[in-house]
């Protein structure tokens, strides 16, 4: 199976096929409001503004996996987002990251990129994927890492 393959829910509930990133580099970050690295929202929109036009895009997976940070529906996390950091980049249903219940686009991450520790799972909020232009994982960023390191690895792939 290929990401492209995988379907997902938006956050207004609508089917979409990964397929429709294809040809981009991708950040895929499971995300959560009431979380310490909460304002890493500003970090990642701002790395959605600043390479949207060279074939980039930032993509938010709501999780409420890690200390029930995520407890919010779909609508109000939405609206969380825009009002606190002006999130733009597109958000999706809220999922399950890991476990039994992970999503398929989890699992297929998670088995390509292991963490630094050498296990799949996810650790906590705002771990992050970057997923090249043919759809596989380049590079896998702990959650503590901050958004302006990875923009140092978008300068040199986008160029």
């Amino acid at each position: 199976m290929s990401l492209y393959d995988i379907e997902v829910k938006t956050i207004a509930g609508k089917p979409q096929s990964m397929s429709d990133w294809k040809g981009k580099t991708v950040l895929i970050v499971n995300v959560a409001s009431q979380c310490g690295l909460t304002p890493q929202y500003a970090g990642l929109q701002a790395l959605h503004e600043k390479y949207r036009d060279k074939g980039f895009a930032v993509l938010g997976f709501p999780c409420n996996q890690f200390g029930r940070q995520e407890p919010g529906s779909e609508a109000e996390i939405q609206g969380f987002c825009t009002l606190n950091y002006g999130v733009s980049f597109p958000m999706y249903a809220k999922i399950d990251v890991n476990g039994q219940n992970a999503h398929a686009l989890y699992k297929h991450l998670t088995a390509q990129q292991r963490g630094a520790d050498g296990a799949e799972d996810i650790k906590w909020n705002f771990a992050k994927f970057l997923v090249g232009p043919d759809g596989e994982v380049i590079k896998r960023y702990e959650p503590a890492e901050a958004p302006e390191v990875i923009g140092k690895d978008l300068e040199a792939l986008l160029k």
